[in-house]
């Protein structure tokens, strides 16, 4: 678990980040989002210790980074945007240095690179120099060398940048994979990567959080309603006395003819309300098969956006108070 209370990082007169309070529960994949100098990396350099705070905290199952630095760091996990490579060893080489370098104890050295190259896929370059590998494949030796000494907490910085699109599906799957028995934080620029790896996400803007939510539930929270279009294959009023009737709806009507016997139908239901289920019931009882399903809100592009305008202009979007996420969702 990774438990950051009032954290405050000063630059001379400018504020990195601002009394940042968040939590990160066990086995969660949470995407870490702000524009550039939101604070990210003064936040992920004081998790990691790299870099100490004005005045707050940040605990690793329990242990205080700043107290106990050599027994936090032996739970993390760190991949830098820039990997700490040298290139002129190989992936073995390299990896039995980072071995030494952790001081790894109480599980063999050969046994336990061998699981670690395996899991992030490099066991067929595991003899070669890493000046040699591609950018994907140094990503990964990158990736490796997180898992040296088998942390349960990974702390991943833009770790698909500058890939080509067959890389960086490779590395969200390896990801994905190292998520099933660890925490993740990832930081990216790439929201689309969040959609796809990501639980949770965590927003951030001038060094405070704005956004604490599933992805899935952000714009809910920003616009505070949930529209949907139906199509439904039946008469058209009939079709639209249920859609009003069903609990929680409040709002709905014909848009267009979509073909011969069906119409589609926007659908507003009250704040924080999924009608889905209901709706989708209702209508199969009155005989009225839904054709077709689709949500209006917004993007996870838009709502990053909505975000941080909203904080340039001082105005509170919903999603500013973080939620408390209590279990372990599949979503990008």
């Amino acid at each position: 678990m990774i438990e950051v209370s009032g954290l405050t990082k000063t630059y001379g007169k400018k504020r990195g980040i601002d009394r940042l309070t968040f939590t990160v529960n066990d086995g969660e994949i949470v995407g870490f989002l702000g524009p550039n100098g939101a604070g990210k990396s003064t936040t992920m350099n004081i998790i990691t210790g790299y870099l100490s705070a004005n005045s707050g905290a940040a605990r690793i199952s329990g242990l205080d980074v700043l107290e106990n630095p050599v027994e936090a760091k032996r739970h993390i996990g760190y991949l830098p945007e820039q990997p700490p490579l040298y290139l002129d060893m190989t992936v073995e080489e390299y990896l039995s240095f980072i071995y030494d370098l952790k001081k790894v104890s109480g599980v063999k050295r050969s046994e336990h690179l061998d699981e670690i190259v395996s899991l992030v896929g490099l066991k067929d370059q595991y003899k070669r120099l890493i000046r040699n590998l591609s950018k994907g494949y140094k990503q990964r030796v990158g990736m490796a060398q997180a898992l040296v000494g088998d942390p349960d907490v990974l702390i991943l910085d833009e770790p698909t940048v500058g890939l080509d699109p067959k890389q960086i599906i490779e590395i969200r799957n390896v990801i994905k994979g190292l998520g099933k028995d660890r925490t993740i934080i990832l930081s990216t620029h790439i929201l689309q990567e969040v959609s796809a790896i990501c639980e949770r996400v965590l927003v951030i803007n001038n060094g405070q959080i704005v956004a604490d939510d599933r992805p899935d539930n952000l714009s809910a929270l920003i616009t505070g309603d949930r529209k949907l279009t139906v199509r439904v294959a039946g008469p058209r009023e009939s079709v639209r006395r249920i859609l009003r009737g069903v609990e929680g709806v409040q709002y709905a009507d014909a848009t267009v003819q979509a073909e011969e016997g069906s119409y589609d139908f926007l659908v507003e239901a009250r704040p924080n309300v999924d009608v889905r289920k209901p709706m989708f019931q209702a209508l199969a009882q009155a005989g009225y098969p839904i054709l077709q399903l689709k949500s209006m809100d917004l993007s996870l592009e838009d709502i990053f956006v909505k975000l941080v305008e909203a904080k340039r202009g001082n105005t509170q979007p919903r999603a500013k108070t973080p939620k408390k996420q209590e279990s372990k969702e599949e979503l990008n």
